[in-house]
């Protein structure tokens, strides 16, 4: 019986042939190591947008958190404190959430059922009201007139009656300064000014494109939110207590 016999080695050519295939191999290796942000990631991230969509919004959510992560721990105690009696839920809260809203905006007035559900199922939730008048010289009114309720401790019977008698204007103002007892014409106020002029700067510090602007805890979020979004944004918030 024969044996299979290897083939004869040819020492000098295998031996270019072996080195050849090393350095090409390297050479491939490394071309594919500086090559692969160009050729590769954007397939792999393509992929996995395709695969989960949601991957984008939060990555966006969680650099803009990481963005104003400075401004919020700067300014904790301006954003969290409220002006007067502008705020709704726990004397003493467990977890604070800010609104920064405009009564013009109706992004705002739809958020408000939100925001009271989660006042009526959260004890231990505050809610701080911060007037930003962005959409004209009525929402400039009606934040001098919710700040002049505020002052005497009536913020939220003027908050909710305008909200119910509708977009600010000069009659629904006017109704909104009479359930509180005060004058229809805003009267000249420093205070007011001053916490006026400290909301815009907040607002701008964190990013604000427009109303409503939440914040709570390290979460900054910008326009209308859902009830779930927000209500996890509070436990977050909660368990960093």
């Amino acid at each position: 019986m024969s044996e299979v016999q290897a083939a004869p080695v040819r020492r000098g050519g295998f031996g270019a042939a072996l080195a050849g295939g090393i350095i090409g191999s390297l050479l491939t290796a490394g071309l594919l190591v500086f090559a692969a942000p160009s050729l590769i990631a954007p397939k792999i991230v393509r992929q996995g947008l395709l695969a989960d969509p949601t991957v984008l919004p939060e990555a966006i959510d969680a650099l803009r958190d990481a963005q104003y992560q400075p401004a919020l721990q700067a300014n904790r105690a301006a954003i969290e404190t409220p002006f007067g009696s502008s705020w709704k839920g726990a004397a003493k809260p467990e977890v604070t959430l800010v609104e920064f809203f405009d009564y013009a905006c109706p992004y705002c007035k739809a958020s408000n059922p939100v925001v009271d559900r989660l006042l009526k199922e959260d004890k231990g939730l505050r809610v701080v009201y911060r007037e930003l008048p962005i959409l004209g010289p009525d929402s400039v009114t009606a934040a001098r007139l919710s700040l002049q309720a505020s002052k005497l401790g009536r913020f939220a019977q003027f908050h909710d009656t305008l909200y119910a008698t509708g977009r600010p204007s000069a009659q629904t103002n006017a109704a909104a300064a009479q359930s509180v007892g005060i004058s229809a014409e805003p009267q000249p106020d420093q205070e007011i000014d001053a916490e006026l002029n400290r909301n815009m700067k907040l607002a701008g510090q964190l990013g604000a494109t427009g109303t409503p602007l939440f914040v709570v805890g390290d979460k900054v979020m910008n326009g209308a939110v859902t009830y779930e979004t927000m209500k996890s944004a509070i436990a977050a918030a909660r368990a960093t207590k």
